[in-house]
């Protein structure tokens, strides 16, 4: 009986186990779940048709394309040629918005020669002629990158041209050394050259350039020169009025030109004749297109002082030949 009673148990718990094993390994979902669950899949885009690398490099490639543009524009546009305006040829737009603040004076000389039309050489005059002395220091208008460092026997003599990252060049000619090589970066009041005579001068001076584009503004739009800063913070550059001065003052030039000397002893310097002028001259004889500004420069006197001396204005005409008394 005991053994009869085992084996039914025997048996029904190996009947038991067969059943829970077949049910594990024969079972299936709910057919409507299971048709559900194939639709959600089809519906599933796959990733890679949305994100590919070449995008992905593409929107990093382009992430910072503004921050770079301007850099490329300041630095490639003409940078290798050897031409003061680099820009020939090129389209200017008629009115641009030019950040100046951040600046420093070339030097602290008065204007001698105005930006304008020469009727001695026929031709425009580019740019405007501030005192000097032969190795007084010439300094970067703004902060920048040198683009060329060069000699023209027959006009700059040796000059620096600086392209700026608020877009002007700036051109220093006359020069006796120079201070920084060719695609020097440079900031705002970093000594670049000293002054001299070299090339078409005829007399210690700086002359000095402001250009847009290759376009030369007339510097004392931008620059107050007898009160050593700008005008404004921002020059905008129009088409139309590029060559004029902002605030243009020969009286105060003048006035400004007497406090430099009083602070800037002159020293002995050639005449336009060849012979040697000194301070202590009393006379100068007029020669061919001579100014009174230029006369006033070489002789260590003022305008306004030459006017007094001889019963002058500011509009006289100088006579070649004719003497006028300096003291």
């Amino acid at each position: 009986m005991l053994k009869t009673t085992l084996k039914t148990i025997s048996i029904l718990a190996a009947a038991l186990f067969t059943t829970f094993t077949c049910d594990a390994q024969t079972y299936r979902l709910p057919s409507a779940h299971q048709a559900e669950h194939s639709d959600l899949i089809a519906k599933q885009e796959n990733i890679g048709n949305q994100i590919s690398v070449q995008d992905t490099q593409d929107f990093l490639d382009n992430l910072f394309k503004e921050e770079e543009e301007p850099e490329l524009d300041i630095y490639l546009e003409g940078w290798n040629s050897r031409s003061v305006n680099a820009y020939a040829g090129m389209e200017v737009p008629d009115m641009k918005e030019i950040n100046v603040s951040n600046f420093a004076m070339p030097c602290p000389g008065y204007v001698t020669s105005p930006y304008g039309y020469r009727p001695r050489f026929r031709r425009e005059h580019k740019g405007v002629d501030l005192k000097l002395q032969t190795g007084d220091t010439v300094y970067a208008a703004f902060d920048g990158r040198i683009r060329l460092t060069n000699f023209e026997k027959k006009g700059y003599g040796y000059y620096v041209i600086m392209r700026h990252t608020n877009g002007l060049e700036t051109v220093y000619g006359h020069l006796s050394k120079f201070l920084v090589d060719e695609d020097q970066d440079v900031k705002a009041g970093d000594p670049i050259a000293l002054g001299g005579n070299t090339g078409r001068s005829f007399g210690s001076h700086l002359h000095f350039e402001t250009r847009y584009m290759g376009i030369p503004i007339n510097p004392a739009a931008i620059f107050d020169f007898a009160n050593q800063t700008v005008h404004t913070d921002t020059y905008t550059f129009d088409k139309n009025n590029y060559k004029k001065a902002r605030n243009y003052d020969p009286a105060a030039n003048s006035e400004y030109a007497r406090q430099y000397q009083a602070t800037h002893p002159t020293r002995p310097a050639a005449s336009s004749s060849g012979k040697s002028s000194s301070k202590g001259s009393s006379t100068y004889t007029i020669r061919k297109g001579d100014t009174l500004g230029r006369i006033a420069s070489r002789n260590g006197v003022t305008v306004r002082q030459l006017c007094k001396l001889n019963g002058l204005t500011t509009k006289s005409t100088l006579s070649p030949g004719k003497k006028l008394r300096l003291r």
